[in-house]
């Protein structure tokens, strides 16, 4: 029956055959091909070699989140494009708004030379801040609020000027931070525990907290056990190193200042404001001071003040003050706070606690008090900003905030009300879409959400929804709102219950170099295109990126292409991914890891140590073809 079946099909076999002759006529085809095109004389090889170089295809693929504190003999990068010098080691600390030199040319009258004085653009380092020598990377929380190496900010002084207020400890080749202040010696802790049994401090009431003149900002840090946040801020080495300090416990602080400016947040933003013999002169510039604070105070919040002039009576000699000057002076901030509508609601021995009116807008209106009330549409315009002595009034229709953690995702009042460009329908996509971009950078890098980055920046943060998405107790986000931004969206931030601060890219940011683990810009580069330099955006994050920290860029590849050509000068090392939603999307991912280095006295690439590291976990989005599809990852990439 076979034998007969193939006889009737003489097609099926002159098919097979004729089948076999196309398959190797193309085999030789396209090997004649691919010979001429490698001779080097056909067209697409040509085209194919400009692409190549176009598009920069240097970048090594093995980055590496995890921290090493060993140091090794290890080969640099091999740099392709512009190589940035590391600066002298004298700018181990560098500041550059807030540095010292330019600092004391300003004058001294309400803090001027305290403030930000940025450097004009012949002035600006075009070089890479280099680590002090025996730099490491600093302890996970919460070993982090007790203990910081010594190597990382060597600086005694305030061991020996605060020994008896415990704030800091000098032990072997680390510093020790017991807790205490100066006002809470014996550990900032119990000094919380008095503060609650006045305000309520453990249901989510209070989320949010401002801490002036914040010294080693161990107020801030004990609170973290609340669930509170605190942005405490302090002048450059009033205090040597104390922001420094605080940053390295992995507490939020900023440089800053209570000056002439008015400050980097927006009206309402905060339950509760602190100052613990913060030395600023509430009383002064017809109370001013305590306006700015009213300004950024919650209607409902809490204002903190502990020592002088509190308690005058009986330290009055103490401090080496007149008894009227004392008396007077403690009379004055009751005055300005009753002007203000507070209600001093605590006072026992060094403290006094004031709350703000839930509703003072009537209050305010009694005893003529309505011409000295700002204009509300002015209330969250600060950025360089003088301040006014004027009363900031709550909005009409202003909505009571509900308790954290419900009011991370419930749609905030100031949305309700109406903050331009933003509506209920934004705000619920703004979610969705962030949590899948952090689910994707927890599959990119799984030490996303541990211990590994404690203090996390987002550089455009928009409506706060990465850090909402990304919230743990391990780790902190530091939401900055680009003053150039068309959305003015951190007064909603703040309303979810995260903080953040307004700034401006084309300048540097409050803060020492080396004091995030972790940098997350979505769309900056874009954004600044044609108003700074995308090099000194770039120089400026490497600034403040700890040694071995991780950057995330989300942005349009054509600008990726042209980070990623400067970075690789710079001593990152990076690699481009697809959008999640796949190779089409113009939007692209750019993942870097800020390798390991430190300076030397002369500041020379012979001095310089370098570390290198093989092996991540890197996601390969061209697998994501479909959602159902099984997510898959490239990994042990060789040394």
């Amino acid at each position: 029956r076979f034998m007969r079946g193939s006889r009737m099909n003489p097609d099926r076999r002159t098919r097979s055959i004729m089948s076999v002759v196309i398959v190797m006529g193309l085999c030789c085809f396209f090997y004649i091909l691919g010979a001429w095109q490698k001779s080097g004389t056909g067209r697409g090889d040509s085209i194919a070699l400009r692409v190549t170089k176009e598009t920069d295809c240097t970048i090594l693929p093995n980055l590496h989140f995890e921290t090493h504190h060993s140091m090794g003999g290890v080969n640099p990068l091999i740099m392709n494009n512009k190589v940035f010098k590391p600066c002298h080691i004298r700018y181990r600390d560098y500041t550059p708004c807030q540095d010292q030199n330019r600092a004391m040319t300003f004058p001294r009258e309400n803090m001027t030379y305290r403030e930000r004085h940025c450097p004009a653009e012949n002035e600006k380092l075009h070089c890479l801040i280099p680590a002090p020598k025996g730099y490491v990377t600093p302890f996970a929380w919460p070993k982090s609020r007790e203990y910081v190496p010594y190597a990382n900010a060597p600086y005694k002084s305030l061991t020996v000027e605060k020994a008896v207020q415990n704030w800091i400890q000098h032990q072997g080749d680390v510093f020790h931070f017991p807790g205490g202040g100066t006002m809470f010696p014996n550990g900032a802790s119990s000094y919380i525990d008095e503060l609650a049994s006045v305000i309520p401090l453990a249901d989510g009431t209070i989320r949010t907290a401002l801490d002036t003149g914040c010294g080693v900002a161990s107020w801030g840090a004990y609170l973290m056990d609340r669930n509170i946040l605190t942005m405490s801020f302090a002048p450059r080495d009033s205090h040597e190193a104390q922001v420094q300090f605080a940053l390295e416990r992995g507490v939020p602080a900023v440089i800053g200042v209570l000056g002439t400016m008015k400050l980097p947040y927006p009206s309402r933003s905060f339950d509760m404001a602190h100052c613990s013999r913060c030395l600023i002169p509430w009383k002064s510039n017809d109370g001013m001071y305590m306006m700015e604070v009213d300004r950024v105070l919650r209607p409902g919040g809490y204002w903190i003040l502990s020592g002088p002039p509190i308690n005058w009576k009986k330290y009055y000699k103490t401090w080496q003050r007149s008894k009227q000057d004392s008396e007077e002076e403690q009379n004055r901030i009751e005055n300005i706070a009753e002007m203000l509508c507070w209600n001093k609601i605590y006072e026992k021995e060094d403290t006094v606690i004031w709350q703000k009116k839930a509703n003072s807008n009537a209050c305010h209106n009694k005893n003529g008090r309505a011409s000295k009330m700002c204009n509300v549409q002015d209330a969250d315009d600060i950025w360089y900003k003088k301040m006014e002595t004027c009363i900031t009034p709550i909005p009409e229709g202003a909505q009571q905030l509900q308790k954290f953690p419900q009011r991370l995702f419930a749609v905030r009042p100031r949305i309700l009300e109406g903050t331009p460009g933003v509506t209920e329908e934004v705000y619920e996509e703004d979610k969705k879409l962030w949590k899948k971009h952090v689910d994707t950078y927890k599959r990119v890098n799984k030490l996303i959400g541990k211990s590994r980055y404690r203090n996390i920046m987002d550089m455009n943060a928009g409506l706060g929804s990465f850090a909402a998405v990304l919230d743990s107790p391990g780790s902190w986000v530091m939401n900055v709102v680009p003053t150039i931004s068309e959305r003015n969206t951190l007064g909603i931030i703040y309303e979810r219950g995260l903080i953040g601060i307004y700034h401006d890219w084309c300048e540097a940011f409050s803060t020492y170099p080396r004091t995030y683990d972790l940098i997350h810009a979505s769309g900056v580069f874009s954004l600044y295109e044609n108003k700074c330099d995308l090099e000194d955006i770039l120089l400026e994050m490497d600034r403040i990126l700890r040694p071995e920290g991780t950057v995330i860029l989300r942005d349009n590849v054509e600008v990726l292409n042209k980070v990623r050509m400067t970075v690789t000068g710079m001593r990152w090392k990076s690699k481009l991914l697809d959008h999640e939603d796949g190779p089409l999307v113009p939007e692209k991912l750019l993942i870097a890891v800020k390798t390991y280095w430190v300076g030397s006295k002369e500041g020379s690439e012979k001095d310089t140590v370098h570390r290198f590291y093989p092996c991540i976990m890197i996601l390969d989005f061209r697998l994501m073809l479909k959602s159902s599809e099984k997510v898959q990852f490239i990994d042990s990439y060789p040394c």
